[in-house]
């Protein structure tokens, strides 16, 4: 079955999302070879890695409605990250809602634009 093994986010100034997701998650960037692009390491154990790129293009519309691919982060408090990714400079743009039998979900939106999801898990969601 096929499984993601890489994420990308694309950005139109890599160094504020850096700071975003360096200040909200911990993870940590380093530039590639290539000359715009960044590896990004989340973190030990399950899960993936990524790469971020210069944005080629005009960035995401902001008003449109949820319409993406979005990378799902599993965090440990949900309502603790929500805070910090508005101190952080990004938004929540979905209210809390319940995954039956798994967990608390929202959908966020990064400085760049970019929409992401996190996920708390919690087998009693409702």
């Amino acid at each position: 079955m096929p499984r993601p093994v890489h994420f990308e986010i694309h950005a139109s100034e890599p160094e504020r999302a850096i700071t975003f997701y360096t200040t909200v998650f911990d993870w940590t960037f380093e530039r590639s070879t290539e000359a715009s692009y960044w590896l990004i390491t989340t973190g030990e154990g399950p899960g993936i890695d990524g790469g971020m790129a210069q944005r080629q293009g005009p960035p995401p519309d902001p008003d449109a409605s949820l319409n993406a691919f979005p990378l799902t982060v599993e965090v440990e408090d949900l309502d603790l990250l929500s805070r910090e990714i508005e101190q952080a400079g990004g938004s929540v743009i979905t209210t809390k809602s319940a995954i039956a039998d798994v967990g608390w979900i929202v959908y966020c939106r990064d400085p760049e634009g970019n929409i992401f999801g996190m996920l708390e898990t919690d087998p009693s969601a409702r």
